[in-house]
């Protein structure tokens, strides 16, 4: 299998599968390049390794049994001429989006495509993997059955989602708000105000109106039932959740841009004016 994109996210997977005994090609470019080159390998910060292919491109004669794309959607059309005109049976998307996945799914095939969620917390300390990988509880989510097995086997807890799209949009609606209600509290060191609360309940309760007037379902069932509270009982929810420090720290590690950028998208596609959202945009 290949990976395009060793970031922290693609680093983890190529990490693992590698140690479960899967023949992994990293695709990669710049320094991040250089330093697989050197290496041969995936290393931890802890010093583990885990053996390598590297290389500056996809071949697009090898018939990869997958392809995981670990890009950022901001650089995803950068490859999808290469994932097309490839020979790989199935190519994986990974990555945050609120965008409609039609276009992904057209460039492959959609005999060939499939799409993915990562839960790992991971990130690259001069070009060492640090990562975390949470329980079943809190597992990454894909499309395929077969891939979802494999990665599970793998060390990757990962569930099957056949309507990602709504997954996507539901989790995008859900964490956009607590993730720049999180920074914000854990910049400060306390949490938000009972102002603040509201202004962030309205921007969740916009986000799950956008979902639905898009068509696309809320899911899974927990976070439909969120999504049904009034914002005079989210508001006080998430005045509570800003004062538990674990749960800060953990969603306050979402890079800035990535609430922005799911914002942006939102945006772009809203049948309707979104300004609760746009109030709270980074």
């Amino acid at each position: 299998m290949a990976i395009i994109g060793p970031g922290g996210i693609g680093s983890t997977f190529a990490f693992q599968l590698s140690r479960a005994g899967h023949d992994v090609t990293v695709v990669a470019r710049g320094r991040r390049l250089e330093q697989l080159r050197r290496d041969h390998a995936i290393v931890t910060t802890a010093g583990e390794r885990a053996a390598v292919t590297v290389t500056h491109e996809l071949d697009p004669a090898t018939p990869w049994d997958l392809v995981l794309v670990t890009v950022l959607v901001s650089q995803v059309d950068a490859v999808l001429p290469a994932l097309g005109g490839s020979t790989a049976k199935t190519v994986m998307f990974m990555f945050n989006t609120f965008q409609p996945l039609d276009r992904l799914r057209n460039a492959v095939g959609a005999d060939r495509f499939a799409f993915g969620f990562p839960s790992v917390l991971a990130r690259l300390e001069d070009g060492k993997l640090s990562a975390t990988i949470p329980p079943r509880a809190m597992s990454n989510t894909a499309t395929d059955p077969l891939w979802a097995k494999v990665f599970t086997e793998a060390g990757l807890p990962t569930t099957v989602q056949p309507d990602m799209q709504s997954w996507l949009r539901t989790h995008a609606a859900l964490i956009v708000p607590l993730a720049i209600a999180g920074a914000t509290a854990n910049r400060r060191g306390r949490g938000l105000s009972r102002a603040e609360a509201r202004i962030y309940a309205r921007a969740m309760a916009e986000a799950f109106h956008l979902v639905r007037r898009l068509e696309n379902t809320i899911t899974p069932a927990p976070i439909a039932m969120v999504s049904r509270l009034p914002v005079l009982i989210l508001a006080p929810l998430l005045w509570c959740l800003s004062r538990l420090k674990v749960l800060v720290r953990t969603i306050a590690v979402v890079p800035t841009g990535e609430p922005r950028m799911l914002i942006d998208e939102m945006s772009a596609i809203a049948p309707e004016p979104i300004p609760a959202l746009l109030a709270i945009r980074p």
